[in-house]
């Protein structure tokens, strides 16, 4: 009787480190997109948002809105690089959305609600960049102690 094959943890490793990796370019991508329309929204002075008065990081709204453009934009061209499991991607990536964290952060009088919601998927596409590690080389399996080819 044969036992069944176990998978490599090598394997298994990178199996995970590419889905981690897959996720982040998703919700990066996703993050952008919406970054892109909330600027708009702000450039166009949209009654989408609040004013709220005597705010220590007060900006004009179409500000915001540009920042908020500028950087959506470039979270969709970062997550397309993660698709290509680029590794100029992954650092980009980590560095955009620790960039949309703070501007979320400081549009947070803006629209609340949001702002809350999209520093938590900033948080974990940062999570997720960093734990996985795909470019990290396999290494070989250890030999197995007293082993040695039979001859027939």
């Amino acid at each position: 009787m044969t036992a069944t094959p176990t998978a490599h943890p090598d394997t298994a490793r990178m199996a995970w480190a590419t889905g981690l990796t897959a996720f982040a370019a998703v919700m990066l991508t996703i993050a952008g997109v919406l970054d892109i329309f909330r600027g708009i929204m702000g450039i166009a002075q949209d009654d989408v948002f609040v004013a709220t008065r005597d705010y220590v990081f007060r900006l004009d709204l179409a500000g915001w809105g540009w920042i908020h453009l500028i950087l959506g934009i470039l979270a969709v061209i970062v997550g397309i690089g993660l698709f290509q499991m680029a590794t100029w991607a992954r650092v980009a990536g980590v560095v955009i959305a620790g960039f949309l964290i703070l501007a979320n952060f400081l549009s947070l009088p803006y629209y609340p609600v949001w702002s809350v919601v999209a520093i938590a998927i900033s948080g974990f596409i940062i999570w997720a960049l960093c734990v996985a590690r795909p470019e990290e080389p396999l290494e070989e399996p250890p030999a197995s102690a007293g082993a040695t080819p039979r001859a027939l």
